[in-house]
């Protein structure tokens, strides 16, 4: 399984979202620090979830980075976060 669908797969299980995007922009950080040849380390996610309501802006990004900590750990050098409830 790729880095992108353990992604995916981790944040659909987490906050069934209305909307989600994982977007490898990997290839726009190539020769930057972090960066490996066959990509999949630069990451932006777009999610809007109910699971979201209430929460700040922080909150939201902590709830996604606390699913993602198996990858940022890992293969993941940089994630973008936009998680807005609907």
């Amino acid at each position: 399984m790729s880095v992108a669908e353990s992604i995916e797969n981790k944040l659909k299980e987490a906050f069934a979202p209305l909307v989600l995007n994982v977007i490898d922009e990997s290839h726009l950080h190539a020769g930057h620090v972090g960066a490996r040849p066959g990509g999949e380390t630069h990451f932006r996610v777009e999610i809007v979830s109910a699971a979201f309501d209430g929460c700040s802006r922080v909150d939201r990004q902590r709830l996604v980075y606390d699913v993602l900590r198996d990858e940022l750990a890992g293969p993941v050098h940089a994630l973008s976060v936009a998680a807005t409830p609907p």
